[in-house]
């Protein structure tokens, strides 16, 4: 098949946070360019996120759970290229797209072909084609691998915002670590069925959760509940925009596996991806004039099955969506082999079938836009990956 634009192959609670942001220091940057990695713990529904509204079995395989295409009233799709579209909670992203200034994938995949979160995200963080096949992370061989970087004494050239340091950004070049230390809002979630058990057992017990809910609330300014990975994205904003800052910042968000009532107003998946939106936008913002030199990579794990469940969600997949977003980025268009969504199509009769490999864009990043050595990127960073080559023109001039 062949579509249009396809090829073969701000927040307050960020603001506060910033504030209260301890001194780092930093060693002088080897590059004026930012790359930030998010990982989205859980496997996002790609097909949600971004979905092929234009296939024409799309909605039949979805099953009730596709998103209308644009015109389609209450939430439908934000249109791309006539073919995919956005969420559309991504109200934000979807602007960008308009202005060039992010790039969507689709039917992409790590090497994983199996479905359990720890083994994926253990191979993605790795590098390598294999869970535990690597002990450190190819963010951090990739910071060794700077022109003249750690190994000409420079140090901390990465930072991890994140309680513990991921997989990711472990290793032999040294990296920093920020989390916010306030403890967050409880789950909206959690909330909401609690506040629902109250009301048909106890008024009286959901009257006081509701009143301390609107206290915490007016006290905290919001607290950290959707927003929160908008505060931990306006923390990177905050240390990669010094001149002598980190070049590159890991952040992970958690929460996204999907089994149960993904969708909806309330649902977790509609919530996640609203905050997905919200935290791009702190960033920019949090960038300012610097947002033109960065680069953020969004991945997952693992997709979704095509299909939903029995309670309105979707089970563990393996091909999904990315996103390569920023001000340095040549963006406004969708990259996919679009594999179809017929059942003869789908990998293993149930997920969508991946066509490309999450690292063929992770190299783009480190070579294109870092400047790391493509011979070290491919004997170092992602070592027998051969079978991945790099993806290019993703990143302006």
């Amino acid at each position: 098949m062949s579509f249009p634009d396809l090829n073969r192959r701000g927040v307050i609670a960020a603001g506060l946070a910033s504030a209260a942001l301890p001194r780092i220091a930093f060693a002088s940057g080897l590059t004026d360019k930012r790359l930030v990695i998010v990982l989205l713990r859980g496997a996002m529904d790609g097909l949600t996120a971004a979905p092929a509204f234009g296939d024409p079995d799309y909605e039949r395989a979805r099953n009730g759970i596709g998103t209308p295409g644009p015109g389609g009233g209450d939430g439908a799709a934000l249109d791309l290229n006539g073919f995919f579209g956005l969420y559309p909670a991504l109200k934000g992203m979807h602007a960008r797209y308009g202005k060039g200034e992010l790039v969507v994938f689709h039917a992409i995949a790590s090497p994983y072909r199996d479905r359990s979160h720890f083994d994926g995200q253990n191979l993605l963080e790795n590098g390598s084609a294999a869970p535990f096949g690597l002990a450190d992370g190819w963010a951090n061989r990739a910071l060794e691998g700077l022109p003249g970087g750690v190994k000409a004494g420079r140090k901390d050239l990465g930072i991890a915002i994140a309680a513990a340091t991921p997989l990711m950004m472990r290793g032999p070049s040294p990296v920093t670590s920020w989390s916010p230390s306030i403890l967050p809002a409880p789950n909206a979630d959690l909330l909401m069925r609690i506040k629902a058990m109250y009301e048909a057992g106890d008024p009286e017990l959901a009257r006081a959760l509701s009143a301390a809910a609107d206290a915490n609330g007016a006290a905290s300014g919001g607290g950290q509940g959707s927003d929160a990975f908008a505060v931990l994205m306006g923390a990177a904003a905050r240390f990669m925009k010094a001149p002598d800052g980190p070049c590159l910042a890991m952040v992970e968000s958690a929460g996204w596996d999907t089994h149960a009532n993904q969708l909806g107003a309330f649902g977790v998946l509609s919530r996640n991806l609203s905050g997905l939106d919200q935290g791009v936008d702190a960033l920019a913002d949090g960038l300012g004039p610097k947002w033109n030199d960065t680069a953020v990579l969004i991945m997952t794990e693992f997709g979704r099955t095509v299909a939903m469940n029995g309670t309105r969600g979707t089970d563990h997949g393996t091909a999904g969506a990315a996103f390569l977003i920023g001000g340095a980025v040549k963006g406004g268009r969708v990259i996919a082999d679009w594999p179809g969504l017929k059942p003869g199509d789908l990998y293993a009769g149930r997920d969508l079938k991946p066509t490309s490999d999450l690292r063929s864009v992770m190299k783009a990043t480190l070579v294109e836009h870092l400047g790391v050595d493509p011979a070290y990127v491919e004997r170092v960073v992602f070592p027998g990956s051969a079978a991945a080559p790099m993806t290019t023109g993703l990143f302006r001039a």
